[in-house]
């Protein structure tokens, strides 16, 4: 039995379920530490990257084990870096705004939630459309295994395709760009008209990319992360689903970029169901690592390394959540259309979604 859309069973089962807990309180605990003080969200967002930055360069130089550190091993690659700063500045620049900070007191700065969200979009978009390509060129339209340069068997097909256009309707559902508000107690950046219709369609695209990319990752970067500032945009801080999101993809960066074993390890590991028998036969992410980097860096033949494994393909999860991610946002799309007809307004220069609850809510929260 593998499992709907992950391999949860077996002798790690309870292990897995409480490294999800402990990631998803965790991230909720440190965001809120981020966003209710000026001197937590310098710590997190300033200070510490400072300090890591030192750590990488000196692990690079040899010391605290050189080649031989986990970071180095298993995290040394240009994404994982690019990832973890880009992260890194749309905290420090949400923070600008909330505090008025240099430009983020500027007008025009106001745009800088939409560029930087659309950029880590088009990012992903890139990355699924090279999935479909080398998994295609390997299989055919249904399908087939290739090895990425970050140590991970990709199963490619239609899927990505399909979620690489769901990614770009994604871009077009953010409204209300200049919409950026700050709330009175400066404890978040607000943006009212990024409402729960565009966070669903943004979850749902944004797990299959993970599901599709990170594979073996996408437990907790794709579920744990994803939740934890839904979470709290549900709950106590309307409005601020993307200050949430950029401070929780932040620390979950620095964490797995310093400690990726956590992730990768027998105990804490995940599989996702494409890999047909992975958690049976008792490979963990890291055995697979082992494996997909080897094949990467000696060209060979990827499909033939999973079947050796005793892995069979099964991308069945992939290819529904991705028709379920194009029809979401092909739907949140549509109704934004509908509304800005009837309103007569550029629903990317004006706030559309006035009048329903959840931008009333945050508008609300001005006065926090």
């Amino acid at each position: 039995m593998d499992g709907m859309i992950f391999q949860i069973y077996g002798d790690t089962s309870l292990t897995q379920i409480l490294g999800w807990c402990m990631v998803f309180v965790g991230l909720i605990l440190l965001n809120e530490l981020g966003r209710r003080t000026k001197w937590g969200g310098i710590l997190l967002f300033v200070i510490v990257p400072i300090i890591l930055t030192i750590y990488f360069i000196l692990i690079h130089v040899g010391l605290f084990g050189g080649a031989e550190n986990q970071e180095a091993m298993y995290m040394d690659g240009w994404f994982h870096y690019f990832k973890l700063y880009a992260a890194d500045i749309g905290c420090v620049g949400f923070m600008m705004i909330k505090y008025g900070w240099g430009i983020g007191k500027k007008h025009w700065f106001k745009a800088w939630p939409f560029f930087i969200v659309a950029a880590n979009i088009l990012i992903a978009v890139v990355s699924d459309l090279e999935s479909f390509i080398k998994g295609t060129m390997a299989g055919g339209i249904q399908g087939g295994w290739w090895a990425s340069n970050e140590g991970v068997f990709l199963y490619g097909g239609w899927w990505n395709l399909i979620n690489a256009l769901a990614g770009i309707i994604n871009i077009l559902c953010m409204t209300g760009w200049w919409g950026i508000y700050t709330s009175k107690g400066q404890k978040d950046m607000l943006w009212p008209d990024m409402t729960f219709a565009f966070i669903l369609a943004y979850d749902v695209w944004n797990f299959e990319y993970t599901y599709l990319n990170l594979p073996t990752h996408s437990w907790y970067c794709g579920v744990a992360l994803l939740l934890a500032p839904t979470f709290a945009a549900a709950f106590w801080n309307k409005g601020g689903w993307i200050q949430n999101r950029a401070n929780t993809l932040a620390i979950w960066c620095m964490f797995t970029q310093v400690l990726p074993l956590f992730q990768l390890s027998k105990t804490f590991s995940v599989m996702p169901t494409v890999y047909g028998g992975a958690t049976e036969a008792g490979y963990s992410a890291l055995d697979l690592y082992d494996s997909a980097i080897n094949v990467y860096n000696n060209g060979g033949d990827a499909a033939k390394a999973i079947s050796d494994l005793g892995i069979t393909a099964n991308p069945t999860a992939q290819g529904v959540i991705a028709m379920a991610a194009i029809v979401i946002n092909v739907v949140v799309f549509t109704a934004i259309i509908k509304r800005a007809i009837e309103q007569k307004k550029n629903p990317y220069t004006n706030e559309i979604w006035t009048g329903t609850k959840d931008f009333e809510l945050a508008m609300a929260r001005r006065e926090d």
